[in-house]
């Protein structure tokens, strides 16, 4: 058995490869276009490992994806390929509907070409998949599709209306809209799980939570949109995985479900509690991490608050946040202090040298 993961390179996607071969002698195919978020380096523990073969490649790329498809013929396909930056999606939106509505677009019509040729396994019924059937294709997306919160509202659950307000919502919930007609026209094994802000380990430092960390460490201004008050829920992102694997496990077929936290924090207060978490660690010779602490204009279209209900996640499969946001934040700060050279290589651009120098124009 193998599985395909795309955008394995990335954050979410890079932590999920790990954790899956920290658990599983499975196998996995990861197929990433290794753009500037795309670090190799972030896999570098499983150079030489035989159950990971990282391609370089778009999931637009319908030929490439085809012949992995056919050559490994793997139980499941994982996507988390996405361009994922809010405010790059503000002055470029090209990229985003191109990858995230094209890109999603081409990859469900080779898989669904791939999953028409399992009937020749006896594994397709009439056009339909029987619950027995193992392969799946799980779409991963954000809570942003579902719009802003007012601070009384309810949190987003899997019944709440779309109402993308950025370029980047708008491009995944196209994409989550793909993936449900491709299930309910063609029949195909689908399951889609939607996040709230994900934290932790190997995250690219545009992001706010390591932004803040690298920043303070600089001595650089520590840039909070508009008046701090925006509200997230934070979700550690190895417990993003192991909800995943759980989905993928025991979903049910054409299901969406929400993966929360159920850490709602506005902005200030985490960049706060990063600056306290590094007073502790490495103090500063003089003074508190916060006295760097700057105020920015907001950016446009900026959504106030999300909330995630995870309830239906926990309730049909049994799944719980094993870390509080105490305890997840202090192991990121950690983490970040205790790598440095990946960050500097992050900085530098010296991962992308590597990345030219063993990927650029090679699909393996």
């Amino acid at each position: 058995m193998t599985i395909l993961v795309t955008g394995g390179a990335g954050f979410i996607g890079a932590n999920f490869v790990l954790d899956w071969l920290a658990t599983s002698d499975e196998p996995i195919i990861n197929l990433d276009k290794l753009t500037y978020a795309g670090n190799p380096e972030t896999l570098a523990s499983l150079e030489g490992d035989a159950r990971h073969q990282l391609v370089q490649g778009d999931i637009g790329d319908s030929t490439l994806v085809s012949r992995l498809l056919a050559e490994h013929q793997p139980r499941a396909v994982v996507n988390f390929a996405a361009e994922s930056h809010v405010d790059r999606s503000i002055h470029g939106p090209g990229e985003f509907i191109e990858t995230n509505i094209v890109g999603t677009f081409r990859l469900l019509e080779a898989v669904r070409g791939y999953w028409r040729g399992l009937a020749d396994a006896g594994i397709r019924e009439q056009g339909r998949a029987p619950s027995h059937n193992p392969f799946r294709f799980l779409h991963v997306s954000t809570d942003e599709v579902y719009g802003s919160l007012a601070k009384d509202d309810p949190a987003f659950s899997e019944a709440h209306r779309y109402e993308p307000n950025s370029p980047y919502s708008a491009s995944k919930a196209a994409s989550d809209h793909l993936v449900r007609a491709w299930h309910h026209t063609y029949g195909l094994p689908v399951l889609t799980t939607n996040c709230s802000n994900n934290y932790g380990p190997y995250h690219f430092p545009e992001k706010l939570i390591p932004l803040m960390i690298v920043n303070a460490l600089a001595g650089k201004p520590l840039p909070v949109y508009g008046d701090g008050m925006q509200i997230r829920d934070w979700l550690y992102v190895k417990d993003h995985c192991s909800a995943i694997r759980r989905v993928l496990e025991a979903g049910r077929l054409g299901e969406v479900y929400n993966v929360g936290g159920w850490n709602e924090k506005p902005n200030i207060e985490i960049v706060q509690t990063i600056c306290q978490l590094l007073d502790e660690m490495r103090p500063k010779a003089s003074g508190s991490y916060a006295q760097q602490i700057t105020y920015v204009t907001d950016r446009p279209g900026h959504d106030r608050r999300y909330a995630i209900d995870a309830r239906k996640l926990e309730a049909e499969l049994g799944w719980k946040p094993a870390e509080t946001f105490e305890t997840g934040i202090r192991k990121t700060v950690e983490w970040y202090l205790a790598n440095p050279e990946w960050v500097q290589h992050v900085q530098s651009g010296a991962y992308r040298e590597w990345v030219n120098k063993n990927y650029t124009g090679r699909q393996t």
